[in-house]
């Protein structure tokens, strides 16, 4: 065997034999800090290139002289290497705790910021992922919060709007039982009336949970964007009489969209009876459809004086009904935010902007397939 192999033989048998023991000693410390890690690294690093070295000596029959340098080369070696070692994991660990520190504080509910000063690519990358998850944790615990508060005015609204038709409805059927209504027809009428306005409610809370549970099912069909508001200002004219409000459909394209005519119809109809019941006697409620490159646009435009810029970010959000009074016709403000879920599920958005003299709801929905 010639001397390059028995030099690389021996060598490997002289690291082998310090490189398992440290591989032990590195899975028995593997949950302590950073620097004993590297520090055993180093050691054991330095100790096979040690032990290589003794054996090669002793194979080779080296001098003690020259044994004695090669040691203390790797004495001294071993000692700078350690050092560095030791300096490099202080300086890792004292990053990691500072990153610890600052990554509790928006656990806490704060915001998370950086350490300041440099750190390894590693820690960098994990300061960004850190900034990243609380800039989406601070939004959605101010979507949670805004969501608490829609929830407390929705019950709070709701309780005030039954109470009204209930004891309505329990004074005229006292009235009745005891046979003093004058005109029991009358009585009847309105408490028809009553009980119709109720069980809408009921079916706007019904659909509302449905669209939050994500059970809202959809039958899609191609129709005719124009045929959409033709029934919805059909369904709409007897209020819009009522009220003395006039309807204008002029600028609405024939142009075709995949939806549940249904559920749409709904939409439509929640805008149109929002922007009549907003729009004072003689005024005009305009719907239009267009098409853009973005989709299919549907826009209903009231006469109702606009909506104040701070109320603009929350007119979609459940219970709200803005400054108008919480009394029947007003409603549970729900329609706006049924509007909104069932616009999104069909992939489109719903939005709200002042105009002149009003607010226009727009309702962008995909174009359908050619």
């Amino acid at each position: 065997m010639s001397d390059t192999l028995l030099i690389t033989l021996f060598a490997f048998l002289g690291a082998v034999a310090a490189g398992l023991p440290g591989a032990g000693v590195l899975w028995l410390i593997r949950r302590r800090s950073l620097t004993a890690s590297l520090a055993v690294v180093v050691a054991v690093a330095v100790t096979a290139m040690l032990a290589g070295t003794l054996a090669v000596a002793q194979a080779m029959f080296l001098s003690s002289h020259d044994l004695s340098v090669v040691t203390m080369v790797v004495a001294i070696a071993a000692v700078i290497s350690l050092v560095t070692a030791l300096l490099l994991g202080r300086w890792v660990v004292a990053r990691s705790r500072a990153l610890t520190a600052t990554a509790r504080s928006f656990g806490d509910g704060g915001h998370f910021a950086a350490p300041d000063g440099p750190a390894t690519a590693e820690l960098a990358a994990l300061s960004r992922e850190v900034a990243t998850t609380s800039a989406k944790l601070a939004e959605s615990r101010d979507h949670e919060r805004a969501l608490e508060t829609s929830r407390r005015e929705l019950v709070a609204w709701i309780s005030h709007d039954l109470r009204t038709p209930l004891a309505g409805l329990r004074a005229m059927s006292e009235a009745l039982e005891d046979g003093v209504a004058a005109d029991p027809y009358r009585y009847l009428r309105q408490m028809r009336t009553e009980v119709e306005r109720l069980n809408g409610m009921v079916g706007d809370l019904f659909e509302l949970s449905r669209i939050h549970a994500g059970a809202l099912a959809l039958s899609f069909s191609r129709m005719s964007v124009y045929d959409l508001v033709g029934d919805a200002l059909a369904g709409a004219d007897a209020l819009a009489r009522e009220h003395g409000v006039w309807l204008v459909g002029d600028r609405v394209e024939p142009v075709p969209v995949e939806v549940d005519g249904k559920e749409m119809s709904r939409v439509l109809g929640n805008l149109l009876v929002n922007a009549i019941r907003r729009t004072p006697s003689d005024g005009t409620v305009a719907v239009t459809a267009e098409r853009f490159s973005e989709g299919v646009v549907l826009s209903v435009t009231d006469g109702g004086g606009g909506i104040p810029e701070e109320d603009l970010t929350r007119v979609f959000d459940t219970g709200w009904r803005g400054t108008h009074a919480r009394t029947p016709p007003a409603g549970a403000g729900l329609g706006l935010a049924i509007v909104r879920g069932i616009v999104e599920a069909h992939r489109g958005q719903a939005a709200v902007r002042n105009v002149p003299g009003g607010c226009r709801f727009e309702v962008t929905l995909p174009l359908a397939e050619a």
